[in-house]
């Protein structure tokens, strides 16, 4: 028989009690990177919904790592105490609290959406200087960034791990390094934004070595118990840069290094690309590395509807789906999804009554 949308999965030790996620979306309403009463009522009523994983936003692992100045963080010992209230609120719904911890590099240093998300100006109080492999501006409008040196990645490496270990003690069961979207790690292994000439730079092989070490490093401090999860972007939608056959090799990578899913995103490193965005449109990616990297995957992007999600499953294109925005049209979507499919799912004993 076929998996469905709500089959459970067992990754190591950790069950999820169906094939939904909750996909990473910044909020972009943290003050110094500290989680808050939003974070604990956006992320905690997703879990009520029904969801079986639950993502929280990319969370900086250093202050210069924010995308915004109201990016949530992990930086440093004082951000764990509210964020374990949430994930212990989490767990009691039966979801599983996961966690993406991310470095934004290039892309930093930007003022929140609704202010207008341009890059801030050098002169700007809360504007600070972005990092990345080499000098080269996202685009026209952004500031270069200064290319990392050799103590500067062992101070990325060193931040994601003191993170992990951080997530640990506030009781998230699940990380996912954020190597996708154009940020720091997706940077260096793009040769658009990486033109390195040393270990790091130029071969296929350089080009993962960061992300590689970023994926060991985490795991001699994540518990052998847990999943380690990784989001990339399965290709950059243009020519001269990442590929999808790319991202299968380095899949195949990282399994060799504790990797246990695959979250298949794409683009976001070069702008002005057209993508030819649609439902589903980057499932393909999802099954490609599920199939030739023989990893598990989830799949992403414009998933919206119940039979959609349930194809993805029952098919064996991917493993798991994440949802973003119908997630924040419908925070219960899990529990209509159920509804609608004639699945007998457990209600929070404080809805029983709307069930049917």
């Amino acid at each position: 028989m076929s998996d469905t949308l709500f089959s459970p999965l067992k990754i190591r030790s950790i069950e999820f009690r169906n094939r939904i996620g909750v996909s990473p979306m910044c909020m972009y309403s943290s003050k110094d990177g500290f989680a808050s009463d939003w974070h604990l009522v956006h992320l905690g009523s997703r879990a009520v919904g029904g969801a079986g994983l639950v993502l929280t936003e990319a969370t900086a692992v250093s202050p210069e790592g924010r995308i915004t100045p109201g990016d949530l963080g992990i930086w440093k010992d004082e951000h764990i105490e509210f964020l374990k209230r949430i994930t212990t609120f989490i767990h009691e719904q039966g979801s599983v609290a996961g966690i993406q911890l991310a470095h934004a590099g290039r892309k930093a240093s930007h003022q929140r959406p609704w202010e207008g998300g341009q890059a801030l100006s050098p002169e700007h109080p809360e504007a600070w200087q972005t990092l990345g492999p080499s000098e080269l501006s996202f685009s026209g409008s952004t500031p270069s960034p200064l290319a990392l040196d050799e103590a500067g990645i062992l101070k990325v490496k060193q931040d994601f791990q003191d993170a992990a270990v951080r997530a640990l003690q506030a009781g998230f069961k699940v990380v996912e390094i954020h190597a996708a979207h154009g940020y720091l790690l997706h940077e260096f292994l793009s040769p658009l934004s990486n033109q390195r000439n040393d270990q790091y730079g130029g071969s296929f092989e350089n080009r993962i070595r960061l992300v590689k070490e970023v994926a060991e490093d985490i795991r001699k401090v994540w518990p052998e118990e847990l999943p380690l999860f990784i989001r990339i972007s399965a290709s950059d939608w243009t020519d001269g840069g990442w590929t999808i056959e790319e991202s299968v090799a380095l899949a195949k990578e990282l399994k060799l290094y504790g990797v246990d899913l695959v979250d298949c995103s794409s683009g976001g490193n070069v702008a002005q690309v057209r993508i030819p965005v649609g439902p589903n449109y980057q499932l393909p990616f999802a099954e490609q590395i599920k199939k030739k990297a023989d990893i598990r995957t989830a799949a992403v992007g414009m998933i919206t509807q119940t039979d959609q999600a349930d194809e993805i499953i029952a098919s064996g294109k991917a493993d798991m789906v994440f949802l973003a925005r119908e997630f924040l049209r419908d925070p219960y979507f899990p529990l209509h999804a159920a509804r609608e499919q004639g699945v007998d799912v457990k209600w929070p004993v404080q809805y029983e009554r709307a069930k049917n």
